[in-house]
């Protein structure tokens, strides 16, 4: 599993021009699963996320998480995250789950977050046509592969 995480002013998730979520300070969570994820790769990503510290404190200082500033986070599911570009100029989505395996895991990944913040996020809509604005603070983005917990 492999996640974008940038940090936020504000973000927000459109579809067939309806708002669908909006959050302003946290952060916004891309979300690519493989056929190979487990609920493992859920508890460290969820965790991990939770805990990041990339949010100021008093002194200036990326040392407070986003539970520790009380932000919002929206999680969307992006199978283009597992996009292979080895070969050619056409990237291979061929590391991406099918829907029926990856819907599943998206939905286990949302209600673990909810449960390590103690409280709703906002979601895309697991493969529509979305378009998702934000103002990325810092800029601050991470990637983190649940595969590559060393890097």
């Amino acid at each position: 599993m492999r996640v974008v995480i940038q940090k936020v002013k504000e973000a927000s998730v459109t579809v067939e021009g309806e708002k669908i979520s909006a959050i302003e300070t946290g952060l916004l969570v891309l979300v690519g699963i493989e056929s190979e994820d487990t609920e493992e790769d859920i508890s460290y990503l969820v965790k991990k996320i939770a805990q990041l510290r990339v949010f100021d404190d008093e002194n200036g200082v990326m040392n407070l998480s986003v539970q520790d500033v009380g932000g919002d986070v929206i999680i969307v599911s992006q199978f283009t995250l597992q996009a292979s570009t080895k070969k050619g100029n056409r990237p291979s989505y061929i590391r991406a789950a099918r829907p029926e395996f990856s819907i599943p895991m998206y939905e286990k990944f949302v209600a673990s977050m909810e449960e390590a913040l103690g409280k709703k996020v906002g979601t895309g809509k697991f493969g529509a046509m979305m378009d998702v604005a934000l103002i990325n603070n810092g800029p601050v983005t991470i990637i983190i592969d649940s595969k590559q917990k060393d890097f």
